[in-house]
């Protein structure tokens, strides 16, 4: 059955590092890239069924997260708004505690019912494990069954959480349900989320999985994979498996067109040109979306002579440049900081009848906005104003971004009261702008005001939010408060490894403080969630702040917590652990831990003499770049190098 996994091997593809994607999509006003998506008529899949609140604590003290109660979008007219809000409190008070979150759900006189359910794990948002939790509890509710739309939307949970073991067991329930639940795009939301991670083969091994569950694979999931991994840096093994596959489906102007953005989001021209000698081998003619990525392959590669020249022969071709033609021009010009030249594009652009849009002007104030000339982007946020362009929280974001350098918070706060006014609802990354220029500068109490007034426009908080409002409040040392949403972020599934560095910066600040217990508490909430992502880094971090303040004792007894979790300490904890001991004459727990070490060692193959050699020569070399960095920036200070640096 491994028929479209087996060539993965046979052609020895590995990952590529990932890079960030580059793209504009002219159907909607997101982020302005360099180049085109595929979506297009042609590509389009099938169709599938008040005043923010403020905070009244005026003084530093323990700060609640606030709930929920007002809106500033339209959902205080959707039937099901006021019953998804009672649930999202419910959840986030208990999260914690499944029997009384079960009986507040029961007591809540919520009913469940299509639609809901789907809503409710919508709400949760990057909230995994408040969004499993009701789904769970309305599982097992009589009268009532998860639907299609619902599983989809649990799956897309679980699959941005990393838990893919889980998503197949969802998609085994759904088959045991009822297997007219499953379709096409449950698998296709499956190899979507695989690509994003790089998990290449994990998501080609989806299209051997799918006849299992009673789903054929055509031409829309094959060419959803190609683009996925297209969309995700893996063109290379994209290109692959599309000639291993072309001969099982026809290629069609999708399929190219997803290979052609992926090599020139690479830089990759010559690979793409190719691709166009293939479109017109298969007697496919390039449309405005090939061009377009084209343009953008030009741009990115800074050939701007060959973009002029392509612009050109697209006219020749009975082809007009679009809004995104010259768009993806003038953001290649204003990155450069050809801001006068990227005009002249701009000018060029109205003479030929081109009418601007929202995403040209937005790229136009984003490219002033970032070499400092905020007067000219405000200049020209009048000027789409006065042509009838209502500005996107894109094109206020920009702004916001050049006060933020500056750090003009009292400028930023204006912005988001005229978004306001105009009904354009600012959006989490406004937010975190908002919020982290507030903590930088010192004003914790504005930041809290901010976060409710977020959370009570409908806005989930997501993991840089929370990462801000801990750093904010750890700088203020309101350590309580730190606590407070360091836990909340965990309960709510959002702790995972690219938070480490806040995990290391809250446990070094409570162990200074001389809060043991608060850090034990905290680093309890850390292993009894799950989903945490526990491994050797998590627990390293914990060992070794306990360590370096003094509590040796309790460094060891983590130390094995985490070996009974079956995770083998890194040789140099173990060294620092043993001289510790050494210290301490404490030999019962050295031989404690040194035998499950042993043992531990020789499961893994690991000779233990060579794990421990290795253990002191690394502590030795760490010491050595900690004293030298000491004296590195002891010669600074005496010399001023740190001065003669910044000029």
């Amino acid at each position: 059955m491994q028929r479209f996994s087996l060539f993965f091997h046979k052609h020895r593809i590995f990952n590529l590092p990932l890079r960030k994607s580059l793209q504009i999509r002219h159907e909607i006003t997101t982020l302005p890239r360099m180049f085109f998506t595929t979506t297009s008529s042609h590509s389009s899949p099938p169709p599938n069924p008040t005043k923010p609140s403020k905070s009244q604590n005026d003084q530093f003290g323990l700060i609640h997260l606030r709930s929920n109660t007002i809106h500033f979008n339209d959902q205080n007219n959707d039937e099901f708004a006021s019953d998804v809000e009672k649930i999202y409190r419910i959840l986030r008070k208990y999260h914690s505690r499944v029997p009384k979150l079960e009986l507040a759900l029961k007591e809540s006189g919520v009913v469940v019912r299509s639609g809901l359910t789907e809503r409710v794990l919508n709400r949760c948002g990057d909230a995994g494990n408040l969004a499993y939790r009701f789904f769970s509890w309305a599982s097992k509710q009589t009268s009532y069954r998860h639907s299609q739309e619902v599983y989809k939307a649990m799956i897309k949970v679980l699959s941005k959480m990393r838990q893919f073991g889980a998503v197949w067991g969802l998609i085994d329930e759904m088959r045991v349900e009822n297997s007219e639940l499953i379709s096409p795009q449950v698998f296709v939301i499956l190899m979507r989320r695989f690509a994003s991670a790089r998990m290449v083969s994990k998501a080609i091994e989806v299209l051997d999985e799918m006849p299992k569950y009673g789903c054929e694979v055509d031409e829309y999931v094959f060419g959803c994979l190609l683009d996925a991994l297209c969309k995700n840096g893996s063109v290379k093994e994209a290109a692959s498996l599309f000639e291993d596959m072309r001969y099982k489906f026809t290629p069609t102007v999708k399929h190219f067109t997803s290979l052609l953005y992926g090599w020139c989001k690479e830089g990759k021209l010559v690979e793409a040109k190719h691709v166009l000698v293939q479109m017109k081998d298969a007697g496919i003619e390039p449309d405005i979306v090939v061009f377009n990525n084209l343009l953008g392959g030009y741009a990115q590669a800074g050939k701007m002579g060959d973009a002029y020249d392509l612009l050109k022969e697209m006219r020749r071709k009975g082809c007009e440049p679009n809004a995104a033609s010259y768009t993806v021009l003038i953001q290649s010009l204003c990155k450069h900081e050809k801001l006068e030249e990227a005009m002249r594009m701009f000018v060029e652009m109205q003479r030929s009848g081109c009418q601007m849009d929202v995403i040209t002007y937005t790229t136009l104030i984003s490219g002033f906005c970032k070499w400092g000339k905020i007067k000219r982007g405000y200049e020209l946020l009048d000027q789409m104003k006065q042509e009838g362009h209502s500005p996107n929280q894109l094109t206020y974001m920009h702004i916001m971004v050049a006060h933020e350098k500056k750090e003009e918070l009292e400028e930023c706060m204006e912005l988001v009261n005229e978004m306001q006014k105009i009904g354009c609802v600012p959006d989490l990354n406004i937010y975190n702008i908002v919020i982290r220029l507030a903590c930088k500068l010192g004003e914790v109490k504005q930041g809290v005001r901010l976060w409710n007034e977020m959370e009570a426009s409908g806005l989930n908080p997501g993991i840089d939010t929370f990462v801000i409002m801990i750093n904010g409040f750890l700088e203020q040392e309101c350590l309580v408060e730190a606590c407070e949403f360091f836990k909340e972020m965990v309960g709510r599934g959002l702790f995972a490894a690219p938070q480490y560095g806040t995990l290391k910066e809250l446990m070094n600040s409570l162990l200074r403080a001389e809060k043991l217990e608060m850090a034990k508490d905290t680093w309890s909430c850390i292993t009894s969630s799950k989903g945490c992502e526990m491994n050797v880094g998590a627990w390293t971090i914990w060992i070794h702040a306990l360590f370096s303040k003094g509590h040796v004792k309790e460094a060891c007894s983590f130390c094995i917590d985490m070996m009974d979790n079956d995770l083998m300490p890194q040789p140099d904890t173990f060294a620092k652990l043993m001289r510790g001991l050494k210290k301490l004459y404490n030999r019962e727990f050295a031989v404690e831990i040194t035998d499950k070490v042993r043992k531990m060692a020789a499961d893994r193959n690991i000779t233990f003499k060579m794990y421990k050699r290795r253990g002191e020569r690394d502590l030795k070399e760490k010491v050595k770049e900690k004293k030298d960095g000491r004296k590195r920036r002891a010669r600074q200070r005496r010399w001023g190098g740190g001065n003669q640096k910044e000029l």
